[in-house]
Order: structure tokens, then sequence, then C-alpha cells
């Protein structure tokens, strides 16, 4: 399938199962700002100090594609999308967010206070990525504003990851610290 269609020169675009919207509708708002949330993920996984975190950010992720399926599907074709073979947002991926939470909570990762980015370029990444997931939780949000289905899962996955990221970024801003006062 080329990349190259034309469909969208005419300021459409489509979610899954083939229905057209404009490229300012709420679900394409909301799938735009989770990919640049993955983009922004990525940029803080290729700079993670730890294979923990790294390993975590992958995680999110993979759980991302799964959930733009369901930002991606009109409430007319969520049935569509249940009997299809797509990668679906799982309670799991869920799960997983907070096992590292607690990971992180249990260590004693400062939580207290207005944390700073720019620590070290991954402390910035991991905040900016925790700022794109809170941009992306409103996204969602506004889309069920608008009366339209956001599952609930969506909801609390980019509510959790964006404590997971505060919790990293936190975990990196100490590790940069005790970097900086052995140098």
């Amino acid at each position: 399938m080329p990349i190259t269609t034309r469909t969208g020169d005419d300021g459409t675009t489509g979610l899954l199962f083939n229905r057209r919207v404009p490229k300012n509708h709420p679900r394409i708002e909301a799938c735009g700002t989770v990919d640049e949330l993955n983009a922004t993920l990525g940029m803080a996984r290729a700079g993670a100090t730890t294979p923990e975190t790294a390993d975590i950010l992958l995680a999110a992720q993979k759980s991302l594609v799964g959930l733009m399926a369901e930002l991606a599907t009109d409430d007319a074709d969520f049935s569509r999308l249940a009997a299809s073979k797509l990668q679906r947002l799982q309670p799991d991926d869920l799960a997983a967010l907070d096992a590292a939470a607690l990971n992180l909570e249990a260590r004693r990762v400062r939580v207290g206070g207005w944390d700073i980015p720019g620590a070290s370029a991954h402390h910035a990444h991991l905040h900016f990525a925790r700022a794109v997931c809170r941009r992306a939780e409103r996204a969602a949000s506004a889309v069920r504003a608008s009366g339209a289905t956001v599952p609930d899962l969506v909801m609390q996955f980019l509510n959790r990851l964006s404590d997971v990221l505060w919790l990293l970024a936190s975990a990196e801003e100490d590790r940069a610290n005790i970097d900086s006062v052995e140098k």
C-alpha cells in the first residue's frame, strides 16, 4: 500500500474501518497526540540510562498501538474492532504500569515538590514525554466530552503512564544529581 494516496487532499482522513472524518476531528486530534507521545517515548527510550527504564518505555510504546486502535474507531465500528485481530489495549498493559509505579515508589523515588526538567537530557526527555502524555489524556477526554466512546481503560492508561513518566524522571534526576556530585 503506498504512503501517498492523495485521499487526504480534501482535508479528511480515515479512521479505522474506512470511515472518513475531517483532519481536525476529536478522534484524529487524540490519535495524533498519542502518535506524538509514542515518538517522545522513543526519544526517552533512546537515551535511557537503565535497562529497566528502557523496558518500561518500550512496553508503553507497544501498548499505545492498541490504545490508538481504540481512539481511531468510530462508535458505530466498535463491534468490528472487537471482532478484528487488531491489537487492542489490555488490562495487563495497565497492570504493568501499576507495577512499575509501585516498584519506583518502593525505592523511595522522590515524589514531593515540583521538578524542573533538565538535570540531564534523559530527565528532560522523560518530562517532555510526561507533558505530551497529559495532552494526550486531555485529547482523549475531549473525545469523550464530544459524546463519543472512549473506553475507561484508555483514560486510566494515559493517566497512569503520565504518573510513571514522572516517577522515572524523578529517578533520573536523582541519578543525575548523584553523578554530578561524584564527578
